[in-house]
């Protein structure tokens, strides 16, 4: 049968499992294992996931913090009359584990010796399960939401589509049926506990759409957990359409097992009566067909979802992103339906004319390709919240959690990393993200910090001074966007960093695109004079150095470089020829007093000849991987170098030889330290048992590498980070630290989006 899989997807034989994995050196939030799928569903709307293995996981839409939890009731099956022989497998190599659905016969599980020849493929946001070697029809099945670059209101529907293509490429008739299954679980994880009671499903005919709908029985407004599900297909008249409405998938599965395995039919049972207190209810749809030889049919599933809200600690709740589109009463999972029936063609046309320029450009290896569309899954699985609009956000409020291990929003350092995806893609959701930061600094909240590392300052449970940027936009627990710097700020070396990160990454957004938006320049600009004199506080001896501990060869890069960029967009903002404050013509004259004695200061204190030193106050001779990244802005963005070109390439070279670290019993594949004493150089390459390599350090590097004519050696990194990623059974769930001896910390890492720093640097 021919299919035009993408070359550059990942691949994965269903249903065999791994042999040699990274394991989690510790964990707060249950994680799939090794089995973790691509996700389903729009930003912010709702989080699904299908397995290698084909069954599906989802995370409760009203949990303020992400976790996944088994579906067994929903499922796809396949019956199969060749003439000979008649048979029938749940489309999952999974059963599930507690015994329930037991009736029901599942697809063979692969070995490495025996099995199926199956495949799942995953090109982000499409997948492919394809089903070779155990049917006499030739089946495989694309999945996908409709995601592409650019776009803000599609991104964000609660919805995937399901193109199941069955051949023939026998001489006699073949007869098929495809089944989809799928539970109600409206109710389980609402404040009343585990209830379902109320829940009902009902059947749908709408012209040639058939399909189900889960809903609840509800008085007054839309709560936590309220919503529908659906799922539909279409109705024809060269196929057969079975419902049934009500079957119980805690049970043996009998009930909708035993016609289909006879025939692949269903006992067209409409029942819509609602749920006791503990039942579980589910629905079922199957779709029956006959192939002649050497032909090719292709039946279409979809499933939509509409819980409206998005409910935070102390009952803050706000209402997605998707309910600009279809309303907030929480009963528009049919309309998203018809929605989805009328434009999936389309949708899969524009996903494909995004990603084919970037997949087809001659100088990037085919993994990174690979990783840069894969990597994509955080901005949908990692606790995303997207809003709908707002006067001070039109397109919505929005954030990723810095991991699941650390449940806060939009870690100003991870995204160091983590933003340049959301930069080249959805630019208007990344300043959204700045313009939250924008509107923290000038506020102070004088609680005591959840998580205090501010002992540095003169009261160290403060949580955050005015003018201080925050390190993140919040903790799903409380309130966030409102409510931030969870994490307390820092001591003085990150209060210093992240005064400087927060300039850099408002001059980076407003230049990247396009310079077009002075509104965002104009809103960010207080926030960048507030934080950066926040900063200056920390200059003791007024060299326009801070030195809070010591002069630092990162914070101090940062420094100099984030000075460098304020200047800019003063000058920017000069340009506008309008009244603005803080004034930037004062602003600019302060900060190149400033630079000047610190550029000196920073050259004398930390170069050693090799490289710049981790900290002026220490004697030890240690590399710190990230010394570099206030020169790596200063030449993307165009700006004035902060250090000499020759000791930036000697530094570089110098980091790569001494802090890449091998894997000791994994793959064979290097990462970045964030740091190691030059003089374990040749140590360290035969015994790195616990040393840490970091994935957003790695990808940097990477990029700087990239950037400064060393692609082949930043290559090779990317390649190695990609394999230790995706053969190590952590895909679609990405660390932010990986050891040599086969840990990971910091799951579902905004880290991974880091990749997409290589590309920007590529494109220019």
């Amino acid at each position: 049968m021919p299919a035009n899989f993408p070359p550059y997807s990942w691949r994965r034989p269903i249903g065999l499992d791994w042999d040699d994995l990274y394991t989690a050196s510790s964990s707060t939030s249950p994680h799939p294992g090794a089995e973790g799928g691509m996700p389903l569903g729009g930003f912010g709307s709702g989080c699904l996931q299908r397995s290698p293995h084909g069954d599906f996981r989802w995370c409760p839409f009203d949990r303020p913090i992400p976790q996944w939890q088994s579906l067994p009731g929903c499922q796809f099956a396949v019956f199969e009359d060749t003439g000979e022989r008649r048979h029938a497998y749940a489309l999952s190599a999974a059963p599930p584990a507690d015994g329930r659905l037991s009736a029901w016969q599942w697809y063979p599980q692969k070995t490495k010796d025996a099995g199926s020849t199956s495949t799942y493929r995953v090109l982000y946001p499409r997948s492919w399960y394809e089903y070779e070697g155990v049917l006499a029809t030739s089946l495989y099945c694309e999945q996908f939401s409709p995601i592409w670059a650019g776009n803000y209101q599609e991104t964000s529907y609660p919805t995937a589509v399901f193109s199941w293509v069955a051949h023939n490429p026998s001489d006699r008739p073949i007869t098929v049926s495809l089944l989809m299954s799928w539970q109600n679980t409206i109710g389980t994880a609402t404040e009343a506990g585990e209830s379902r009671r109320g829940n009902y499903n009902r059947l749908v005919e709408d012209f040639h759409r058939l399909g189900c709908v889960m809903s609840r029985v509800k008085v007054g407004d839309v709560g936590s957990g309220d919503g529908q599900w659906a799922i539909a297909t279409v109705d024809n008249p060269a196929v057969e359409v079975f419902y049934h409405t009500r079957w119980h998938p805690t049970g043996d599965g009998s009930e909708i097992w035993d016609p289909f395995v006879r025939d692949g039919s269903l006992n067209d049972i409409e029942n819509e009566e609602p749920a006791t207190e503990d039942e579980q209810i589910a629905v079922a749809l199957a779709v029956r067909f006959t192939l002649r030889p050497g032909k090719t049919r292709t039946i279409p599933f979809f499933l939509a979802w509409d819980f409206p809200t998005r409910s935070f600690g102390n009952g803050h709740t706000y209402y997605r992103r998707y309910t600009d589109f279809f309303g907030r009463n929480g009963n528009q999972a049919w309309s998203v339906i018809r929605t989805v029936l009328k434009h999936h063609q389309d949708w899969r046309q524009k996903i494909q004319a995004w990603q084919q320029p970037i997949l087809d450009h001659p100088d990037l290896p085919d993994s990174i390709k690979m990783a840069l569309f894969n990597e994509l899954y955080l901005l949908a699985t990692g606790g995303t919240f997207w809003s709908a609009m707002e006067n001070e956000y039109p397109f919505g409020r929005f954030g990723v959690l810095a991991s699941w291990d650390s449940p806060y929003y939009e870690s100003l350092d991870d995204r160091l990393y983590g933003s340049f995806a959301l930069l080249l893609l959805w630019p208007e959701l990344e300043k959204s993200v700045m313009l939250a930061f924008a509107h923290s600094i000038p506020k102070a909240d004088a609680r005591e910090a959840e998580i205090n590392e501010n002992y540095s300052q003169p009261n160290p449970s403060i949580r955050k001074h005015p003018g201080a940027t925050p390190r993140d936009l919040g903790y799903p627990g409380e309130h966030p966007i409102e409510e931030t710097n969870y994490t307390g700020g820092g001591n003085g070396q990150t209060d210093l960093s992240l005064s400087s990160l927060f300039p850099l990454q408002v001059y980076r957004d407003y230049l990247l695109t396009a310079s077009t938006d002075g509104d965002f320049l104009q809103e960010c600009w207080p926030g960048v004079v507030q934080t950066l004199d926040y900063a200056k506080q920390l200059d003791a001896d007024g060299d326009g150095m801070p030195e809070p501990g010591g002069i630092t060869a990162y914070g101090g890069g940062l420094w100099l470089a984030a000075l460098e960029a304020a200047i800019a967009m003063g000058q920017e903002l000069l340009e506008f020829q309008i009244d603005i404050e803080p004034d930037p013509q004062a602003a600019i004259t302060k900060y190149q007093q400033w630079l000047e004695t610190a550029t000196q200061v920073y050259q004398e204190k930390l170069w050693n000849g090799r490289y710049y030193r981790a900290n002026n106050n220490s004697e030890t001779d240690v590399v710190v991987a990230d010394q570099l990244w206030g020169p790596f802005f200063t030449q993307l963005l165009g700006l004035p170098d902060i250090i000499p070109r020759d000791r930036l390439i000697t530094a570089l070279d110098t980091i790569y030889q001494t802090c890449l670290v091998k894997a000791t019993n994994k793959q064979d594949s290097p990462s970045i330290a964030s740091h190691f004493a030059e003089n374990t150089v040749s140590e360290k390459q035969t015994d790195a048992a616990g040393v840490e390599g970091s994935t957003g350090i790695t990808w940097g590097l990477a990029a700087l590498m990239v950037q400064n004519q060393r692609s082949e050696s930043g290559f090779h990194l990317g390649e190695a980070m990609v394999q230790r990623i995706y053969e190590g059974g952590w895909q679609f769930r990405t660390p932010a630290v990986l050891t040599a001896d086969g840990q990971v910390r910091e799951s579902y890492s905004l880290h991974g989006l880091a990749v997409w720093a290589v590309f920007a640097v590529l494109t220019n």
